[in-house]
């Protein structure tokens, strides 16, 4: 009969990295599902503020002009790529809590989370910035080409941008903190 103890050999799975402590492995990860939901919470508020900064404003010789958010491509795409970070929060979640539940699929999950999370990154911050391009023009105008500046006669509208704005600059701080997050648990799985 074969016996089940582990053999005397002092150079039986010598190569092999140890595991980390599970509770340590449990506590990245609860903080990593802490900072998903703060992902999708910002992603929210910021297409919902988007989403509702309609303005109407009358002016006599134009009539009743709208500022509306689906009147500037840039604040279109800025809507659609928050909206994907934020399934992607929703998704990474669950993703999360799974691994919370079943630790060993953690090291396998982590490496997908820090590609994922540097491609989300990069979607959020260029629709950030292209978005943030339109609202500066928007309050700044530019005399050099002629273009006005609409801030001042809509302000609530420009409101909304500039909290929308802030909002998504903090939903990529928080996944900044995510890919860091996610790499140094990876790091400290690597045997020294």
């Amino acid at each position: 009969m074969a016996s089940t103890d582990k053999p005397t050999d002092p150079e039986y799975n010598k190569g092999a990295p140890p595991p980390p402590p599970p509770s340590s492995t449990v506590n990245c990860f609860v903080l990593d599902v802490t900072l998903r939901v703060l992902l999708f919470a910002a992603a929210l508020t910021a297409v919902v503020v988007m989403v509702t900064s309609d303005q109407t404003k009358f002016f006599a010789p134009l009539g009743i002009p709208k500022a509306k958010f689906k009147h500037y491509p840039a604040f279109v795409y800025f809507v659609a790529a928050l909206s994907v970070a934020g399934l992607y929060s929703i998704i990474t979640t669950l993703a999360s809590l799974s691994v919370i539940w079943k630790p060993n699929l953690s090291t396998k999950l982590l490496l997908h989370f820090v590609f994922w999370d540097v491609l989300i990154l990069g979607l959020v911050a260029s629709a950030t910035g292209t978005a943030g391009g339109v609202a500066y023009v928007g309050l700044k105008g530019n005399k050099h080409v002629g273009w006005i500046k609409i801030c001042n006669n809509y302000d609530k509208f420009c409101q909304h941008l500039a909290g929308s704005l802030a909002v998504s600059l903090f939903a990529s701080f928080v996944l900044v903190l995510l890919v860091w997050l996610s790499v140094y648990s990876l790091h400290r799985r690597i045997p020294k």
